[in-house]
C-alpha cells in the first residue's frame, strides 16, 4: 500500500500545548488569556502574531489555528463580550472589517465559498467570550475529509507566513 504524507508541522506545538493543558479540544494558544487584546496592544508585534490589516479600530489577523487554508479573524481593539456591548459606529467598524476580510479572502484565495460566523459567549463555541470577533473561512468542496472525521485533525496545506505574506501581497495591489 502507498501512503501520501501531508506535512503541517506547526501544528505541534497546537498539540503540545493542549497536551500540557490536558485539553482536548480547541482552545487559545499560551500566552495571554486575552490574546487578541495583546495583539491590539502591541502594533510592533504585527507580522510575528499573523495580523495582515489594523486599523484605527481594529484588526484582521489569521487564525492560528485554522479551520482551513487562510481563516481569518477580526475584531475591534476594545474587548467587549457581546456585540450589544459596542455602540452602532463600532458595530459599523467591526462590520467594515469582516466585509473588507471577506474581500481580501476572495480576492487572494479565490474560495468557493465563505463561511462568516461569530460565536457570542462561551455556550455558543467562542473560545475567547471576553472579545467578541467574527471569523472568515475559506471553503472549497472537499476541504472536509476523513482526517477530520476519523482523526480528529485538519490538515492545513500551507503555513502562516505563507498565507499572511499571500494577504499582504494581495493588500499591496489595492
Amino acid at each position: 500500500m502507498k501512503h501520501e504524507n501531508l506535512w503541517a508541522p506547526w501544528r505541534m506545538a497546537y498539540l503540545r500545548d493542549l497536551a500540557g493543558r490536558g485539553e482536548h479540544a480547541a482552545g487559545p494558544s499560551a500566552g495571554p488569556r486575552n490574546f487578541l487584546r495583546h495583539y491590539w496592544e502591541h502594533p510592533e508585534d504585527d507580522e510575528r502574531n499573523h495580523v495582515v490589516v489594523r486599523t484605527d479600530e481594529g484588526l484582521i489577523l489569521l487564525n492560528r489555528y485554522p479551520y482551513s487554508n487562510g481563516h481569518l479573524m477580526v475584531c475591534l481593539g476594545e474587548a467587549r463580550p457581546t456585540l450589544a456591548d459596542y455602540d452602532p459606529p463600532q458595530r459599523s467598524a467591526f462590520w467594515d472589517l469582516i466585509e473588507r476580510a471577506s474581500d481580501l479572502c476572495t480576492r487572494t484565495l479565490d474560495p468557493q465559498g465563505l463561511n462568516i460566523g461569530i460565536n457570542q459567549g462561551a455556550a455558543a463555541g467562542a473560545g475567547l467570550p471576553e472579545h467578541v470577533h467574527a471569523h472568515i473561512v475559506p471553503r472549497w468542496h472537499g476541504d472536509t475529509n476523513f482526517m477530520t472525521v476519523v482523526g480528529a485533525t485538519r490538515v492545513i496545506p500551507d503555513a502562516l507566513e505563507a498565507m499572511a505574506a499571500a494577504y499582504r501581497q494581495t493588500l499591496s495591489k489595492g
